[in-house]
């Protein structure tokens, strides 16, 4: 059986490396013949940081799908489409969006110096922070801050665009038509219910649906019509969840 997992609010918290208890989790699984995914909302070079050495090399699904990453490199990037493109960041200038902006490695940063996703940006300087003119493909743009968010809503409703909504961080995802984790998943040849699935958000649903199985950590009111079962946020997480695969892997074994 393959096992897909996102990373942060599902394996990781506040940005923290995977734990020591993940890891032997993760490596129980594998030892018992199943394959690990790993599908994230962070681009690949994001993902690297956080996943210990020996999970590198692996499938690593970037981007929420636009990236796909095998034998550590990045063998796919979806992005969109140059008139498409054009429109967006017209959009997104009239309206004066602050951004995080990522190519299939580079990036563009024009929010605050101290928004809290700093903490998870290139955190190893893998990457480099260029200008929006060379900055390409684009793969997935990410909106730190909006004016007037109410009229960009109702303009970005006209766009063939996938959007997710952190409604925590109060931040919008905008990814290509069609791309999501299921789509990726696809493109390296997953099928329907020949997966399990762990996630925690909104733009886990994708993958949520065509699952064998789908964990839900903590509680998501879009994501749990399609959760098989739930974990709780609390001091006992990650115990619960590794006890969850060991559950899962045996039988699916």
């Amino acid at each position: 059986m393959k096992f897909v997992f996102d990373l942060d609010g599902t394996l990781i918290f506040q940005g923290q490396p995977l734990s020591a208890g993940i890891i032997e989790g993760l490596e129980r699984l594998t030892a018992h013949g199943h394959e690990v995914i790993f599908a994230s909302a962070r681009p690949i070079r994001d993902m690297l940081p956080v996943l210990d050495k020996r999970f590198h090399r692996g499938v690593l699904i970037g981007g929420n799908g636009s990236l796909i990453a095998q034998g550590g490199r990045v063998v796919h990037a979806e992005s969109f489409e140059p008139r498409q493109l054009a429109r967006l960041l017209r959009l997104i200038e009239d309206h004066r969006c602050r951004y995080l902006i990522d190519g299939d490695w580079d990036y563009t940063y024009t929010g605050p110096g101290d928004h809290p996703i700093l903490r998870n940006l290139d955190p190893h300087g893998l990457a480099r922070n260029l200008p929006l003119t060379e900055l390409n493909p684009i793969v997935k743009i990410l909106l730190l801050a909006i004016e007037d968010e109410a009229g960009f809503r109702t303009e970005l409703a006209g766009f063939d665009v996938v959007v997710h909504e952190h409604k925590h961080e109060n931040m919008l995802d905008i990814n290509p038509p069609g791309i999501h984790k299921w789509s990726a998943l696809q493109k390296i040849g997953v099928r329907p219910r020949d997966f399990v699935a762990f996630g925690n958000d909104a733009n886990d649903i994708s993958m949520f649906r065509f699952a064998r199985h789908g964990v839900m950590i903590g509680s998501h009111p879009d994501l749990a019509p399609y959760a098989a079962e739930s974990i709780p946020l609390g001091s006992g997480t990650e115990r619960m969840i590794t006890a969850k695969m060991e559950e899962l892997g045996a039988r699916y074994a």
